[in-house]
């Protein structure tokens, strides 16, 4: 079946126009349906929270920010004169970035992408989610250091949503953190996808056993974290 990038749409739609005339919905399998704001993905520096300022901060050499949605993170870092790269699957949320001016803008899922050597892998706003679950998250962490330059380094963000099972929501036999997701615009449904949010010990389970260090670099007061991967000298 062929699903509409209800995604990519609502984005254009708030790119052209700059206003929100129509909800981009979420639906899930884990907790209510919940309205996605679409200008979050149109933010700029002085709306970025502390943890996305530290990540963009710490980036280095050449760039690949993973994906990257209408581009605000790589339109700062290309602004302050670094080498990046946008990579990001929604046909339409790359006719954005490139209207906004990001020179390097390319359509691909990460996992198929194989273009290249990079110093900084970049996932923002939970991007890291993308692998879907825990066996995908292991996939994602070795197709990585296919990516990385020696030295090179993995950045992102994630929560731990263990809360939300407090709250008389059922814990699911599989991992708690891999959620289902559809996106729905205009009455159209978009492609159902999987999205996995890892809790700190999880991940450092996962990433240590795949021959990554990993550091936390900073938490909130909303269960969400800061990492920093880098290879083991022995990998």
């Amino acid at each position: 079946m062929q699903y509409p990038d209800v995604y990519g749409e609502a984005l254009l739609d708030y790119y052209n126009t700059n206003k929100i005339e129509n909800e981009l919905i979420l639906h899930t399998n884990q907790s209510e349906t919940e309205f996605m704001p679409i200008d979050l993905f149109f933010r700029d520096e002085s709306e970025f929270p502390d943890q996305e300022l530290i990540a963009l901060a710490l980036c280095d050499g050449k760039v690949l920010d993973i994906g990257a949605g209408a581009g605000s993170h790589a339109l700062y870092l290309q602004e302050r004169g670094m080498d990046v790269t946008a990579l990001e699957v929604s046909a339409n949320a790359c006719k954005i970035m490139k209207l906004r001016g990001i020179r390097s803008v390319i359509k691909e899922d990460i996992f198929s992408y194989n273009q290249g050597k990079y110093d900084t892998l970049l996932f923002l706003m939970n991007g890291i989610g993308l692998a879907e679950s825990i066996d995908g998250l292991k996939r994602l962490f070795n197709h990585c250091k296919t990516l990385l330059n020696p030295g090179g380094q993995l950045l992102f963000d994630s929560s731990d949503i263990s809360y939300y099972y407090d709250e008389g929501i059922q814990k699911p036999n599989h991992y708690y953190g891999e959620i289902k997701f559809q996106y729905e615009y205009k009455g159209r449904m978009g492609k159902p996808f999987g999205w996995i949010y890892i809790d700190q010990q999880e991940l450092i389970k996962v990433g240590n056993e795949n021959g990554w260090v990993v550091q936390i670099l900073d938490e909130d007061d909303h269960y969400q974290y800061l990492v920093r991967m880098e290879l083991k000298s022995s990998f």
